[in-house]
């Protein structure tokens, strides 16, 4: 069903940032228990409720393999099927966690997330950027306020005012602490909103009679 790696997903390059590239997370495959050994399974993308792209995945001791048809721009179709060694590290209260092993030659990265272009790539290899390293720094502070309003449950926006009853089960000093850093980030936002602001020209235009 469907191809993959078509446009601009379809080789190294693009607009280099992460969210503009089809992806693929082994903590994902892991938590849905897709990773014993033997196991067959497709994997989708969608857009608007339709698939765009697949792949198909069999799962062995150790590694991947990963099988589907890509092109580049208006090329033909090509089959791809390679492997992608997995690598285990323990974790602090027991268990492993899984790491994919970038493929491409001369890397090796241990990481968690691959991403598809013309192979499945690290995003060293790609030289993608994530969408938040494009921030401005108050646009930046803002998110990061608003994902602290989140955790302690208070509407979202730095404008709204804050709650000030403490989540059940959060310790007062985790509930203090939290409440300093989300002001401290609030003023970084709003400085830079007024340093904005400030070079915008918005005097009225004059007309001419």
């Amino acid at each position: 069903m469907g191809g993959f790696g078509s446009g601009r997903y379809g080789a190294f390059g693009g607009k280099n940032l992460t969210n503009e590239y089809r992806s693929i997370d082994i903590r994902r495959w892991k938590r849905d228990g897709l990773l014993s050994p033997s196991q067959n399974f497709g994997w989708q993308w969608s857009r608007d409720g339709e698939v765009v792209a697949s792949i198909n995945v069999k799962s062995c001791l150790g590694s991947v393999v990963l099988s589907y048809r890509q092109r580049c721009g208006g090329e033909d179709w090509k089959d791809e099927k390679y492997t992608v060694e997995l690598d285990w590290s323990p974790c602090n209260y027991g268990g492993e966690r899984p790491w994919f092993t970038c493929p491409v030659k001369g890397c090796y990265e241990r990481v968690a997330i691959l991403y598809g272009g013309t192979i499945f790539a690290c995003r060293h290899c790609y030289r993608l950027a994530y969408p938040s390293q494009n921030e401005a720094p108050d646009d930046r502070a803002a998110r990061r306020a608003d994902k602290i309003r989140n955790r302690l449950g208070w509407e979202p926006g730095i404008l709204n005012p804050k709650g000030w009853k403490k989540p059940k089960g959060m310790h007062w000093n985790t509930f203090e602490r939290l409440d300093r850093e989300h002001d401290a980030l609030v003023a970084v936002s709003m400085a830079g909103m007024v340093s904005r602001l400030s070079k915008i020209d918005l005097s009225p235009k004059s007309t001419q009679q």
